[in-house]
């Protein structure tokens, strides 16, 4: 059992429509997934000083994706969007200093995260989405509920932290002892397949290991004051305590909360969570996903 703790604290460490054009200084290309079953477009967009990289997959409802720490969009989703994509438009992105995303002369904030995924959306056209968060991108899509409100229909975290009680006391002294040699090797793998600078992964796990040891609690009044219908996610083997996850389901009103079966990320199909035996259908969360998000075009319908 701790062994596999262990494994989710590394991960958790290191963790409108198609037809609006992207405001982008780069590319801005059709693309097909390695099995040549799915289209997407991708680009760079000028985001707060840096080029933000980003995929947008289907056509729907807009449906925001935020990876957690150590990620790229593949590694975190890249099971979950062509189920995710087959009746919504999937915007997914790699946040500052991941993957094919640019670095700023800062370190890394869950807040500054927050005001770069919504400039993103804005330069996309996109005006109000969903947005589905896991790990370190639950804890931003939360930041993003309460610095954008207006921009926000609805909102699922996936094992997010919002307190410091939420993990188990030796996470911290762990994240004080972080090493790049110790995160996983998917991660780093995943990484360096997409970057354009191999130096840059050290930088990602340097300051992905200072945010956590500087996290800081959102406080009480931040997140009561979240009004928009909310999912949140947690396994039962998770690195996030089951106590934390019901905590916060309590203090945001309009919630709900779904215990599943399984480790950090495995609901989704997350990159370490993999194993010979993966089946797309065995991921669980997507149709509680689906369900959850789908209910807003029940309730319009009522008189």
């Amino acid at each position: 059992m701790k062994r596999t703790i262990i494994l989710c604290a590394l991960v958790l460490l290191t963790l409108t429509s198609c037809n609006h054009t992207p405001e982008s200084k780069g590319e801005n290309k059709v693309q097909t997934t390695p099995n040549g079953t799915l289209t997407f477009r991708n680009g760079h967009s000028e985001v707060n000083g840096i080029k933000m990289y980003y995929e947008i997959y289907g056509m729907g409802d807009p449906l925001v994706l935020v990876h957690g720490g150590g990620s790229t969009i593949q590694s975190n989703f890249g099971k979950a969007i062509p189920l995710l994509a087959k009746n919504r438009q999937v915007i997914a992105m790699e946040l500052q200093a991941h993957g094919r995303t640019g670095d700023r002369d800062a370190d890394l904030s869950f807040e500054q995260d927050a005001d770069d995924v919504a400039m993103l959306l804005k330069n996309l056209g996109i005006d109000k989405a969903d947005f589905f968060g896991f790990s370190n991108g639950g804890t931003t899509t939360l930041q993003i509920a309460i610095r954008h409100p207006e921009m926000v229909n609805k909102i699922i975290v996936g094992s997010a932290l919002a307190k410091r009680h939420g993990v188990p006391e030796w996470f911290w002294g762990f994240m004080d002892n972080a090493r790049l040699e110790n995160m996983p090797e998917q991660l780093k793998e995943a990484y360096l397949k997409v970057a354009p600078d191999p130096k840059g992964l050290q930088i990602m796990h340097d300051k992905d290991a200072k945010r956590m040891v500087n996290f800081k609690d959102i406080p009480d009044t931040m997140i009561e004051a979240i009004k928009a219908p909310t999912l949140i996610i947690i396994a039962d083997r998770d690195v996030i305590t089951l106590e934390h996850a019901i905590e916060v389901h309590r203090q945001i009103a309009n919630s709900e909360l779904a215990i599943i079966p399984g480790g950090h990320g495995e609901y989704i199909g997350e990159i370490t969570t993999l194993n010979q035996g993966f089946v797309e259908n065995g991921l669980i969360a997507i149709p509680m996903i689906e369900k959850f998000l789908d209910q807003k075009k029940v309730e319009k319908k009522r008189p």
